[in-house]
């Protein structure tokens, strides 16, 4: 199948899934395109809620499964914008609207590049294309929802805004309600155990601790207290204060770890983790994926963002056209250009690294 072809087609899907509201939950109409797409080319494929999957024409249980991954849902428009947010207009090589960098490009990219390989009887691997929901929400009804249902997944590239460079690791999240408890009061009167002063060393101990393991690739672990609650009037001292801790977990660490070094270390009352399914990942630097992403002169990176690799437990790679800092921007764009040169990319990695 011609390249030329598939790019073209790539684009025009785009442009329809911008023009489909799609925010997280509400994915209904563009997993109808994708469906479109893959009975077009005569695909046969399964939908489960709003993810829509296929594997290739000649999948064969004996050998390994590359799945190819990225989502077609969106966060909602920030108030900045200064277009229609659902209106795919191209100016000057760049494609507007919302979802095109993040990760609508990266989507049709993938979605063109299964579609190149799905006849072909010479693959030392199967490939799996599947088109997911919430991720945007980290949603239970997404890619973590479907793996139950998918053949085996042996590693997987996951398609985000990376300026087509390989994001080999990446952190996973942790956030934590924490909880600082005093004496309530009167604010006319003397009280030598307010929460909200107690606060000032807890802060500080916040800021200043570290976690021991550094990994090469993501670096330290990041730990941000992001939110802060106390008081109901001017009059009156609280009885507690409450926090929210942002955790980024390198791949040192897994997040049940972490939890446990908080919980015995923190000078807090109650520290308690929302939830330790975002766990970090990470490829290692002699898989055949990335041995021949760097022969093609792709670099590598450690990622601090979070996306549906968290959900999966096999080795995996972060990688797209787009840049991720035009991620849930106002106006949002993604060259044309690059989503023609990510799937040139993306049919090179492949034919380089799990071709017979």
């Amino acid at each position: 199948m011609e390249i030329s072809r598939l790019q073209k087609k790539a684009i025009k899907l785009l442009q329809d899934l911008i023009e489909t509201q799609s925010f997280s939950s509400e994915e209904e109409g563009t997993a109808a395109l994708l469906e479109n797409w893959l009975q077009e080319f005569e695909i046969p494929f399964q939908r489960s809620g709003n993810n829509v999957w296929a594997v290739n024409k000649h999948f064969d249980h004996g050998k390994p499964t590359l799945l190819l991954n990225s989502h077609h849902d969106t966060v909602k428009p920030n108030s900045a914008y200064t277009r229609d947010p659902f209106a795919a207009t191209i100016e000057d090589g760049k494609l507007y609207g919302l979802g095109s960098n993040d990760a609508g490009g990266c989507l049709v990219s993938l979605l063109a590049t299964f579609t190149y390989f799905f006849e072909a009887q010479d693959l030392n691997f199967n490939l799996l294309f599947a088109g997911t929901a919430e991720e945007e929400i980290n949603g239970k009804n997404g890619v973590a929802s479907l793996l139950p249902l998918i053949p085996k997944i042996d590693v997987a590239i996951v398609g985000e805004p990376t300026l087509m460079l390989m994001a080999v690791a990446e952190k996973g999240l942790v956030v934590f309600d924490a909880k600082v408890k005093g004496t309530p009061s009167h604010a006319a009167h003397p009280n030598n155990d307010s929460a909200i002063y107690k606060c000032i060393s807890v802060l500080d101990w916040f800021k200043n601790f570290k976690f021991e393991k550094v990994s090469e690739s993501l670096g330290e672990v990041k730990l941000t207290v992001s939110q802060i609650n106390a008081g109901s009037q001017h009059n009156v001292v609280p009885a507690s204060v409450d926090l929210v801790i942002d955790v980024r977990v390198n791949d040192r660490y897994s997040n049940a770890e972490v939890a446990e070094i908080l919980e015995k270390n923190a000078p807090v009352d109650e520290i308690i983790p929302r939830s330790l399914r975002l766990n970090s990942s990470s490829i290692s630097m002699e898989h055949p994926l990335v041995v021949a992403g760097t022969g093609l002169g792709m670099s590598t990176y450690g990622s601090p963002t979070l996306s549906d690799q968290a959900m999966l437990s096999c080795p995996s790679l972060k990688l797209g056209p787009g840049d991720s800092t035009r991620s849930h921007s106002a106006d949002e764009f993604i060259y044309v250009k690059e989503i023609e040169e990510g799937i040139e990319m993306y049919i090179s990695l492949l034919q380089r690294a799990l071709k017979k």
